[in-house]
């Protein structure tokens, strides 16, 4: 899924993180980029980036991009050498929400997921989703019930999570929690 937001960025208005940047690539200015987008090489659809560290914003143009096995590389406008580009390493890159394609029957973006309440079939208030995690086999809610207290709960739909209702702000999912 696309527009995955870790915990750590905070609110990001109408912007989406997409992912980050890992490291450098070379000396003419090249980032290596951690991707959230599912297929990874799916952040280099995207011609304008956002590059988000602490509260500075910078908007910078995709010069080109390249994905090969793991890995995906970028060149950014106005980031010519590898000095400049290791001043990014760690920044968030989010692409503004009206980007975005809008998601398909049953499903969803990260983004939208973050902040909603979790309840269980019986009604019973679990916590907030804090954040989402990938972990190969399914995603996973994490939700946060106060006090360092935090339930994983897989993101399965139909078996575990019953019901997503965005305009409600809850998901209501079929978890034993005692």
């Amino acid at each position: 899924m696309e527009g995955r937001v870790p915990a750590e960025t905070g609110d990001l208005g109408d912007l989406v993180a997409l992912g980050r940047i890992s490291g450098v690539h070379g000396i003419r200015g090249w980032v290596k980029v951690f991707s959230y987008t599912d297929p990874r090489e799916n952040v280099l659809c995207y011609p304008e980036w956002w590059l988000i560290r602490g509260r500075e914003r910078r908007l910078v143009r995709v010069r080109d991009g390249r994905a090969g096995g793991r890995t995906i590389t970028a060149a950014l406008e106005s980031i010519e050498d590898r000095d400049a580009a290791e001043e990014w390493v760690g920044a968030e890159i989010a692409v503004e929400r009206s980007s975005l394609p809008e998601p398909g029957e049953g499903e969803f973006y990260w983004a939208d997921l973050i902040g909603l309440e979790v309840r269980d079939s019986r009604g019973e208030r679990l916590g907030r989703v804090g954040q989402m995690l990938e972990t190969g086999a399914h995603d996973v809610m994490v939700v946060e019930r106060g006090e360092g207290e935090d339930l994983l709960i897989p993101f399965v739909i139909d078996r575990i999570v019953k019901a997503v209702r965005l305009e409600e702000g809850c998901i209501v999912v079929d978890w034993e929690w005692s």
